[in-house]
């Protein structure tokens, strides 16, 4: 008896062993506290972290928006670029334009006053010519060489004098004279095959310029040129003249 009263002091009185009593709480309270925790630390070290960087003087708004301002200036300046571009092209094609317009007027300004001395020439010419003479002659004959090698260019006036009631109708006939491998050569201007070239037609009533070239071949040297007024339905010359190159001068 004595025992028993012993273990049920031992188990219900001052000596016995305490017992915690806690509350059942669910799992997903639990996960949803961690989440909460976690939250509210992430967001307090951003704060921080931000914090930290504007008391360093490193403010992210500010920096967006220089960012923003920078973006928007290399935008304009691009723009710019691109109308500055633009005007640059167009002015550049109004120089080569203008350029172009330039050596064109400069060849044109060239052949006027070239063709102005020579009507000064022509009118000089007149001016001395007499009157009297009453048969076809030509004047101003002269070959001189041109641009490509073995090729020369004649220039010649064909006269009409007397009475001017009819026109003149025939052809220039030039006969050329070589030296080619040591030996003579001669050459006439046109060939049978050109013979009806209407470069070499002469139609006038008063006078006609006339001005053409020539080749020969590479291996030969000019000696001398004739040139031969035909008339119409003639095989007589009504009028030549020659003309020979100076001595030195340039061989085909």
């Amino acid at each position: 008896m004595a025992r028993l009263f012993k273990r049920i002091r031992a188990r219900f009185g001052i000596s016995a062993p305490k017992v915690t009593v806690r509350t059942h709480v669910g799992w997903y309270w639990r996960w949803l506290g961690i989440i909460v925790t976690l939250a509210i630390f992430v967001g307090a070290a951003a704060w921080l972290y931000d914090a930290g960087r504007r008391f360093a003087g490193f403010d992210r708004r500010e920096t967006e928006e220089e960012l923003a301002r920078l973006r928007a200036s290399v935008a304009k300046l691009e723009k710019e670029t691109s109308r500055l571009r633009a005007i640059a092209d167009a002015s550049e094609s109004r120089l080569k334009i203008e350029q172009s317009a330039q050596a064109q007027l400069e060849v044109q300004a060239k052949t006027l006053e070239a063709q102005n001395t020579r009507l000064k020439e022509d009118l000089a010419f007149f001016e001395n010519l007499t009157p009297t003479t009453s048969r076809l002659s030509i004047h101003r004959f002269r070959v001189d060489p041109d641009v490509l090698p073995g090729e020369y260019r004649y220039r010649l006036l064909v006269l009409q004098g007397g009475r001017r009631d009819r026109e003149f109708r025939g052809s220039l006939q030039l006969v050329i004279s070589l030296q080619e491998n040591g030996r003579n050569a001669t050459l006439s201007v046109p060939d049978q095959a050109s013979a009806r070239d209407s470069a070499y037609s002469l139609r006038f009533k008063y006078f006609q310029r006339v001005e053409g070239t020539f080749r020969i071949p590479g291996n030969a040297r000019l000696v001398g040129v004739q040139a031969r007024v035909l008339e119409e339905g003639s095989i007589q010359a009504r009028a030549n003249q020659s003309f020979s190159p100076p001595l030195g001068g340039k061989e085909g």
